[in-house]
């Protein structure tokens, strides 16, 4: 186990706290006390959106906890010049996942980890995923499988969305919730003697 320092992770997905325990690190969960705004860095491209959400969550819990390590984290898709978030409805999912079905589509995870002392690391990841065309009776399959439910782009790959995926270009853990190798890398700075950060 890694147990150099306190580590919080400050989300509430099961598929985050399970890539994070994989990779050996020990750690707290808490997820943030509020929920991000629904409008919340609409206006920026999606990977700086991705980053401001996972911003926003490890800033909540940070605020409650500053001599800990925060870890924030969001994953959006973008499809045709759209961004997907969590869908809020089964109509919300299927509409999704008709704009992604036979695409070649961007999920990116955006990645903020608040230091004690005011020190920061955010940066994002980008993973490419061509999903082959999809039936509307496959949709509807899927649809009641309820694995939509939580999931940005309406869809699970470590679930069994993973027959509709023909290839993935980049990091698998990313497509899941957490680009689990960039956080490594990302703890292993934090722990070392301060270098450049990003604002």
């Amino acid at each position: 186990m890694v147990r150099a320092l306190r580590l919080i992770l400050a989300s509430s997905s099961p598929r985050r706290r399970r890539l994070l325990a994989e990779a050996g690190f020990d750690f707290e969960v808490r997820p943030p006390p509020v929920e991000e705004p629904s409008d919340l860095a609409a206006e920026l491209p999606p990977a700086r959106r991705a980053e401001a959400l996972a911003y926003f969550k490890a800033r909540r819990v940070a605020d409650q906890c500053p001599q800990a390590y925060v870890l924030g984290a969001d994953t959006i898709v973008a499809a045709g010049g759209r961004v997907l978030g969590k869908p809020g409805d089964r109509q919300e999912a299927g509409a999704m996942l008709r704009c992604l079905s036979g695409t070649r589509h961007e999920v990116i995870t955006g990645v903020a980890l608040l230091a004690p002392g005011g020190r920061k690391r955010i940066a994002s990841e980008s993973t490419f995923v061509t999903m082959r065309p999809m039936s509307d009776e496959e949709i509807d399959e899927y649809l009641a499988s309820g694995e939509w439910i939580g999931k940005a782009g309406a869809y699970a790959i470590q679930e069994t969305a993973d027959r509709f995926v023909d290839r993935i270009e980049g990091s698998w853990s990313n497509v899941v919730g957490l680009p689990i190798e960039r956080v490594g890398r990302m703890i292993a700075e934090a722990k070392g003697p301060p270098g450049r950060e990003k604002a």
